[in-house]
């Protein structure tokens, strides 16, 4: 496998990723083809805004829409796109709150990632969540937290194979239809 790298999402990125979305993928795991279509959407709307949302640590950004239709303020936070010899392969994100403030309910975990999934089962969401988690303490966080769902066996390992420890099992509440969730904590080291 070529050197997964995360790329800061710029212009030169933009047709790879357009591509993925068009192809059905998407970043949103749960909204799936619906979010997919919004940027689209924002894409052809504006690229330069689009891009520059990637980067948003004052949470400038639109409302965040939830599974269940409700918005919520979006918080600070920086998307990152994997990045392998061949493009674009995947996207994560790195959610946190200014101050260290737990994160609000809705919001399940500090960083979210997909992989395209032609491109999955090559080790690359392994190495990408390595490479966010230092991204992370650049941020200033401590530990992180990360949750999946309880089949996805796939993430599990992506986490645990990063230092994730199982906190435990949770509900995800109204928002996510009151699905299970699994909630791993990760320490960061100084």
């Amino acid at each position: 496998m070529s050197a997964v790298r995360l790329v800061r999402p710029g212009v030169e990125h933009l047709a790879s990723y357009t591509a993925a979305l068009q192809r059905g993928w998407s970043a949103d795991t749960v909204r799936g083809a619906a979010a997919a279509r919004e940027e689209l959407d924002r894409i052809g709307a504006d690229p330069g805004a689009f891009l520059a949302m990637m980067d948003d640590p004052d949470a400038l950004g639109p409302l965040v829409t939830l599974p269940d239709g409700t918005q919520r303020p979006r918080i600070p936070g920086l998307r990152r796109w994997m990045w392998d010899g061949e493009g674009f392969a995947g996207s994560i994100g790195l959610r946190w709150m200014k101050g260290g403030l737990p994160l609000p309910q809705h919001v399940l975990g500090h960083i979210g990632y997909a992989v395209v999934p032609w491109k999955q089962r090559r080790g690359i969401a392994t190495k990408a969540l390595g490479a966010m988690l230092q991204v992370a303490r650049e941020q200033g966080l401590h530990e992180v937290e990360i949750t999946t769902d309880p089949d996805n066996l796939a993430s599990q390992r992506v986490i645990t194979a990063n230092g994730g420890v199982l906190v435990g099992s949770f509900n995800k509440g109204a928002a996510y239809g009151y699905k299970p969730g699994l909630r791993f904590k990760v320490v960061l080291p100084a």
